[in-house]
């Protein structure tokens, strides 16, 4: 009896704990769509109205005249693809290297990437800035992409995956005449598609959401992502109107919503591979 109520308290505890979490995260998100359909008035308002007293759809009209929204949607694909690229290649190509290739010094190179992991990025701003701005990369792709194409987390990630992969599979491989580039291209990475998808898709968010340090570099709507304009689209208009803004906010998201909806199975069998053994 006592086990049964103990069991109905920790259910409970958990319905509570999950409400909490939806409220704070679904009540911003749901101001934010709502805002975006808000008269200026409506925003304003004292008391605060959640819904809109009068739809304004004009709102995401407003959003792509007032500031050049193509231009940033642009550079936020260009620079996420390069971006994810580039680290994706290298962060599977140093993973293979660090979990399955056997060279002196193997373990101390990882010890420098997990280092690398402990290093706040802000820390590295001034110094990345000052060479970035001696080399004449302000306001260009190649200024924001150089500096943030580290690979530390997804090292991380697929060479702890690779070392979960049972040896014997690696062994019939190498015995049936696979190179490296056979090991690691048709043997490795099918069998580790769902944390490949998930490495990819953390990339992708990562890289997308990007702000401080395109900020800095980007002057123009020539490099400027979309982050960076939506802190133009609210310089522009102030703080009078905040319906256009946050319509903004909502297109700069859908993307990468919809590449996490068509993604998810993958990316949740890649983060939680190797949690259950069988």
């Amino acid at each position: 009896m006592i086990g049964t109520e103990r069991g109905y308290g920790w259910k409970v505890v958990g319905y509570l704990g999950m409400l909490l979490a939806i409220a704070l995260i679904g009540l911003p998100l749901v101001w934010i769509v709502l805002t975006s359909f808000k008269q200026h008035s409506d925003i304003y308002s004292i008391p605060v109205e959640w819904w809109p007293g009068e739809w304004q759809p004009e709102n995401y009209r407003d959003a792509t005249e007032r500031v050049p929204f193509a231009d940033y949607f642009r550079n936020s694909v260009i620079i996420t693809l390069i971006l994810c690229t580039i680290k994706i290649s290298l962060g599977v190509i140093s993973a293979y290297a660090l979990s399955i290739l056997r060279f002196p010094g193997r373990n101390l190179v990882f010890l420098l990437v997990i280092s690398a992991l402990m290093v706040p990025s802000e820390i590295t701003v001034i110094s990345n800035y000052a060479l970035a701005s001696q080399l004449g990369w302000r306001d260009t792709y190649t200024g924001i992409i150089v500096p943030l194409a580290g690979i530390a987390f997804g090292t991380f990630l697929m060479r702890n995956h690779f070392m979960s992969i049972p040896h014997e599979i690696i062994e019939a491989a190498r015995m049936d005449g696979a190179g490296p580039f056979r090991l690691l291209f048709q043997v490795l990475l099918p069998i580790s598609l769902p944390t490949l998808v998930a490495f990819s898709m953390i990339t992708v968010v990562n890289e997308w959401n990007q702000y401080l340090w395109p900020f800095l570099m980007a002057e123009t709507s020539a490099s400027a992502t979309l982050p960076v304009g939506l802190t133009m689209l609210q310089n522009n208009d102030g703080v009078s109107n905040w319906g256009p803004v946050m319509a903004a906010t909502i297109m700069t998201m859908i993307p990468v919503l919809l590449l996490f909806l068509a993604l998810q199975k993958y990316m949740i069998k890649g983060l939680t591979s190797g949690a259950v053994k069988g």
